[in-house]
């Protein structure tokens, strides 16, 4: 039997590719990824303001596809329209609320955290991503050579700025300094990893401020992620991510928050975070380490069986 086809459609940012595809690799099928673009006006408009129109996005090169699987408030008009006018049964997914009739879609994927209720919807805890157990151990030598191996690793994951956290160079500082310590206190070595939203000056700043003796990776390297979260005995991540939060999970790991002050209300993240905590997969970041134990998340697996049930 021939695998279904996949269409995938997001704004092309890190976190919502990581998404898409995961669902996508945990359904077994092949897909092709096209990045959104909307017209002019369109951009500015609500997606329940919008209309079913091909006027809306610009162009996509989708053929043939039995599946779309769409993240984003910009996949929302694009993911409707191409299954109301395909000429075969397509199934449509949507990660996120799409703030649009949720009978629009034959399933909502969404965080447990956001609270949304539906017939058609699956509640994940966190975000699904695409990471898998089998990629990190694969790849964990892939740093092993420019470590001490004499000593025991700590990875720090940066995230980056958006309308809820400031990456000014005082708040980074301030955990910095706390990791610092923990580095001292404990002989660990640390592995500074970046993501596609981390400031150059960021990276910068850590590089001053851990360079000599620890590794700091200056680019982005998703191999350096991987054997990162294979060889670490401790992750750190910073509070803006919820998807790295949520990869990070997958370890089994201990993970811990570096909160960064809000500059405006984050209830849905704080509601992200009060979630690991009481699963017991997070600590916030202090000067004091610990082991425990959770069992690993891998909610992308689980809810790709969830969906195989009825689309296959």
């Amino acid at each position: 039997m021939s695998k279904l086809k996949g269409l995938l459609l997001t704004e092309g940012m890190h976190g919502m590719i990581s998404q898409v595809e995961g669902l996508a690799k945990a359904l077994d099928i092949e897909f092709t990824h096209q990045k959104v673009e909307l017209n002019s006006f369109w951009k500015y408009i609500p997606p329940n303001l919008a209309p079913i129109s091909n006027l809306v996005f610009k162009k996509l090169d989708a053929s043939d596809f039995d599946v779309i699987i769409s993240c984003g408030r910009k996949s929302v008009i694009p993911s409707i329209y191409l299954k109301k006018n395909s000429k075969k049964k397509v199934f449509n997914i949507h990660i996120q609320d799409p703030k649009v009739s949720l009978g629009n879609f034959d399933f909502v994927i969404a965080p447990e955290h956001d609270g949304l209720k539906g017939k058609n919807v699956i509640t994940s805890k966190g975000a699904i991503h695409y990471l898998t157990l089998n990629e990190i151990k694969n790849n964990h030598n892939y740093l092993i050579d420019k470590l001490d191996k004499d000593q025991e690793y700590l990875l720090l994951v940066l995230g980056g700025p958006n309308k809820y956290y400031d990456y000014e160079d005082q708040n980074l500082i301030n955990i910095f300094s706390k990791i610092k310590k923990i580095l001292d206190g404990n002989n660990l070595q640390a592995i500074v990893i970046p993501s596609m939203r981390t400031p150059k000056k960021t990276i910068d700043l850590a590089d001053k401020y851990f360079g000599k003796v620890n590794l700091i990776i200056n680019n982005i390297d998703k191999r350096a992620y991987l054997s990162g979260l294979s060889l670490a005995k401790y992750i750190i991540v910073t509070c803006d991510s919820t998807s790295m939060i949520s990869e990070a999970a997958l370890t089994g790991k201990p993970i811990y928050i570096a909160d960064i002050p809000a500059k405006r209300d984050d209830k849905r993240f704080k509601k992200f975070r009060d979630l690991f905590n009481k699963l017991n997969i997070t600590k916030n970041l202090n000067e004091k380490l610990e082991i425990w134990n959770y069992k690993s998340l891998n909610e992308t697996t689980r809810i790709a069986e969830e969906i195989k049930k009825k689309i296959l």
